[in-house]
């Protein structure tokens, strides 16, 4: 079965936005080791899964080939496969892009269990408080930022959001982001 991971830029204090959606607050550039780090967390992973809101953004971003950024990650960004999930959009406005509307688990359960390599959601935010307060989250990838902003959209929902988590890695970069896996604790 596939895993369903997640990845997201977090300030230390938990926030993955400032409370107007900023992320002014990311540390950039990255380094080589950082760079590195995320080839190998996405190389088994062949769809990106997102939040309509977050689509409308990331998928033209990365087709604009944004300056400051490697062609191969520009390439992977734009040729995976990716599904947007929305109860708002009945079709893909995208290229390589299809949208899958209702119920969250049911949607997540269905591509967990299709043929192929992993997925990585990115987010946004409505959908990163779904995946987690349902538990559908395999493996966390918490990229901690050294910045606290002290309010914005939280990682974790404030409801549903409790589960016992193992940190599987702590790993310090150069550029000073430190990323932590965890993967819940399942009965």
């Amino acid at each position: 079965m596939r895993k369903l991971k997640l990845q997201v830029q977090t300030t230390v204090d938990g926030y993955m936005a400032g409370p107007n959606g900023e992320m002014d607050w990311m540390t950039f550039p990255w380094t080589d080791d950082i760079n590195a780090y995320l080839d190998a967390l996405t190389a088994s992973v062949d769809h990106i899964v997102l939040g309509r809101k977050l689509a409308e953004g990331f998928i033209p971003a990365w087709a604009a080939e944004p300056e400051g950024e490697d062609k191969a990650s520009i390439d992977w960004m734009n040729n995976t496969p990716k599904v947007v999930i929305s109860n708002t959009l009945t079709e893909s406005p995208w290229a390589n892009a299809v949208v899958a509307g209702g119920d969250l688990t049911e949607i997540v359960n269905r591509l967990k269990a299709e043929p192929g390599g992993d997925l990585i959601t990115y987010g946004g935010g409505t959908l990163v408080s779904g995946l987690i307060a349902k538990g559908l989250i395999d493996e966390l990838h918490l990229m901690v930022n050294p910045v606290a902003i002290g309010a914005g959209m939280p990682v974790f929902p404030t409801e549903g959001a409790y589960q016992q988590l193992r940190l599987v890695t702590a790993r310090p970069f150069d550029c000073g982001i430190t990323a932590l896996h965890f993967e819940p604790e399942r009965s």
